[in-house]
């Protein structure tokens, strides 16, 4: 096979690839004065997914959950990915760790 040809195949699993990765994306989780927007994320169930969490605070912030299995700080005005493990259906609650009193959400598979 010549280089041409393997370059084109090559390039076109990896576009096919991207495009199967962008049509869903990452969910978008924004915190603000210690809270999540939205509070209530649906994901599909059985299926790794990924949030992307804006801290808007000024002070850092952990993304905690024991159901998840889910541990990740974020420091003030920046963001960080959150991966999750295929879920069975059901609910599974988060908080800010650092502002559990007002950082709280759910995560629900369906």
């Amino acid at each position: 096979m010549n280089a041409l040809k393997c370059f084109t195949i090559v390039g076109a699993a990896v576009l096919c690839a991207t495009f199967a990765l962008g049509d869903e994306g990452p969910q978008t989780l924004a915190l603000k004065d210690h809270k999540f927007t939205p509070a209530i994320i649906h994901v599909k169930a059985n299926e790794a997914n990924l949030l992307s969490l804006a801290n808007n605070d000024d002070t850092a912030e952990e993304f905690d959950s024991t159901s998840l299995k889910v541990e990740k700080v974020v420091a003030g005005h920046s963001s960080g990915n959150i991966r999750l493990r295929p879920l069975a259906p059901g609910r599974y609650p988060f908080m800010g760790e650092f502002h559990s009193e007002t950082a709280q959400g759910v995560v629900i598979a369906e």
